[in-house]
């Protein structure tokens, strides 16, 4: 007899504003549990340090969050000139201290370094994994791993402010950026050294930031439906977005009933309006209603191949 899944089947993202100080995998289970939810996962942990948006997948979305993990972050990062770190964050150990001693012009000359496509070594203390540990568990034994460098984008970088030893930046960067490398490089080129003392996480991919729910606001919506002797569901199963909003940007396949049987048991299938570009990946619809109903790649034949399928619920 197979085993019986814990929790509801509720599918969805949730954009968590994250608090400062919690890790990600905290706040990725304070969340599955508020929701009762039997599968969750988040898409790429924020330092404990960092607080802003975490989208949190739950249920069938899950299979989707790679392409959260791929997308492009939006960063607002406040360093401070003068000391440097060993975590290059403020949760770190003071490593140097050095005078301030540059200029405006010579600020702004070294951000535009970071500006465009760079290569970056990852900090030791990143969750980049090395024999199957992340780095940061070598780092606290005080064991230096190699790092290869890896190519990274910075589409902008913003100068906001920078006043006594406080220096405001806002970044957009491609995946895998790790902000607080880039606040320790740009130190170091300063002459002067820095580190992370705030950091916010604007925006995840085209996902609206005013969708952000914060954690004391689903305690308090779950104290309503407990004071309200209603299930909790009814007031915060609004605040998901749709499984398929990670990947709203791909092209649709839309499939009548009848076709999508067939998909939905793994085998390709032919639609009359699949785009014309061969290995394209597409989103998969069923419909009028327009159901989503997994991930396809368009094949050689022209044919809708199945690659991720939303198993539907049985009651």
């Amino acid at each position: 007899m197979g085993r019986r899944r814990r929790g509801r089947d509720i599918h969805g993202v949730l954009l968590l504003d994250k608090p400062q100080d919690i890790s990600s995998n905290d706040a990725l289970q304070k969340v599955k549990r508020i929701f009762s939810a039997s599968k969750a996962g988040h898409t790429g942990a924020l330092d404990p340090l960092a607080t802003g948006m975490l989208p949190i997948c739950l249920g069938e979305a899950t299979k989707f969050s790679q392409f959260l993990l791929d997308s492009d972050k939006r960063y607002r990062v406040v360093a401070r000139l003068g000391q440097r770190t060993d975590t290059s964050d403020s949760h770190g150990q003071i490593i140097s201290e050095r005078a301030i001693l540059l200029n405006q012009a010579q600020l702004d000359t070294a951000l535009d370094k970071f500006r465009g496509n760079t290569m970056q070594i990852p900090s030791m203390y990143s969750a980049l994994k090395h024999q199957g540990k992340p780095l940061y568990e070598y780092a606290r034994q005080g064991i230096e791993v190699e790092r290869e460098a890896r190519p990274i984008t910075v589409y902008e970088l913003q100068f906001i402010r920078w006043e006594d030893d406080e220096l405001e930046l806002e970044i957009h960067c491609s995946k895998g950026t790790y902000i607080r490398t880039i606040i320790d490089d740009l130190g170091e080129l300063l002459g002067c050294g820095a580190h992370v003392i705030y950091l916010r996480r604007l925006q995840v991919a085209n996902y609206p930031n005013d969708r952000m729910v914060t954690l004391e606001q689903l305690y308090e919506l779950q104290k309503q439906a407990k004071d309200q002797e209603i299930p909790v569901g009814e007031l915060i199963d609004s605040l998901l977005l749709p499984m398929d909003s990670a990947i709203a940007h791909f092209p649709e396949v839309n499939l009548i009933p009848v076709v999508a049987a067939y998909f939905k048991q793994g085998q390709a299938v032919r639609s009359a309006k699949s785009p014309a570009l061969v290995e394209s990946m597409v989103r998969v619809t069923e419909g009028d209603e327009r159901k989503f109903i997994g991930i396809a790649v368009i094949n050689d034949d022209g044919l809708v191949a199945p690659r991720r399928l939303v198993v539907e619920s049985r009651d």
